[in-house]
């Protein structure tokens, strides 16, 4: 143990956005149930790039007793992560592949598309019809392989979204393949393997990325530009801002 300057993090303050996983290029942060938390102090080494990239003033730099910053410590264990990135994918892959050679799919997962038709009418009146072309929605449940991903117009979307925006379907939803998630509560590790590897398999035309305005959703935004990055497909993509009454407030062109 030495004296030495280290981060710190204020969970009371953190909501979770993830950008500061995304500033830290040790790997020392990680989000873990809906926190930034300091994964080792081995793999900090205090210099506080991650200070800059938190909205809620949650991360400062600290003078106390710590293990010593160990940088091939660190190497090794961002190595063991890229590893295990590329395991994930590759076991993806032959689950898939076995799953289709024993003819076998579980139920609540089978990709599905939609012939969408206007809906029934009740007193005279058309029902408002779902614009909904596919299932499942669901980030983490969702295959890259699927052939509703294959050159698609993309929609990812926060999932709070849909029930805030109260034309969500007629305005945002048509002719879109939609993906859903939470920033503050999921993985965003596993949501920008997954998106990455969509992006990749599938090359969609466009990209729109709908969030909510509170700051913990703009951990939607950092998933797209880090999968974007990761694919190496050149993708620009519309970051769209909902507020709270379900308005569009602020809609901007992101370059890749």
């Amino acid at each position: 143990m030495v004296m030495r300057n280290i981060v710190r993090i204020d969970e009371k303050k953190c909501d979770g956005c993830g950008q500061c996983v995304d500033a830290c290029a040790e790997g020392a942060i990680k989000i873990i149930d809906g926190k930034a938390k300091l994964v080792s102090d081995v793999y900090c080494d205090g210099l506080g790039a991650c200070l800059g990239e938190c909205p809620q003033g949650a991360i400062s730099i600290e003078r106390r007793q710590a293990e010593a910053f160990d940088e091939e410590a660190t190497k090794t264990y961002l190595a063991a992560k890229d590893n295990c990135a590329m395991n994930t994918v590759s076991q993806n892959a032959d689950n898939k592949h076995n799953h289709e050679h024993e003819g076998f799919q579980c139920p609540g997962s089978m990709a599905k598309v939609f012939d969408r038709k206007p809906g029934p009418t009740s007193n005279g009146h058309a029902e408002t019809p779902s614009q909904l072309s596919h299932w499942p929605v669901q980030l983490k449940l969702v295959s890259p392989h699927a052939p509703y991903f294959k050159n698609a117009d993309l929609l990812l979307v926060a999932d709070c979204v849909p029930f805030a925006m109260g034309d969500f379907h007629s305005r945002l939803l048509p002719k879109h393949s939609i993906a859903i998630g939470c920033p503050k509560l999921d993985d965003s590790e596993s949501y920008i393997e997954k998106l990455e590897e969509i992006i990749k398999v599938g090359l969609p035309t466009s990209l729109k990325v709908v969030h909510m305005e509170v700051p913990c959703c703009f951990g939607l935004t950092h998933i797209a530009k880090n999968a974007i990055a990761r694919s190496g497909v050149s993708l620009d993509f519309e970051d769209i801002t909902v507020d709270l009454q379900g308005n569009i407030t602020k809609t901007e062109t992101i370059q890749a």
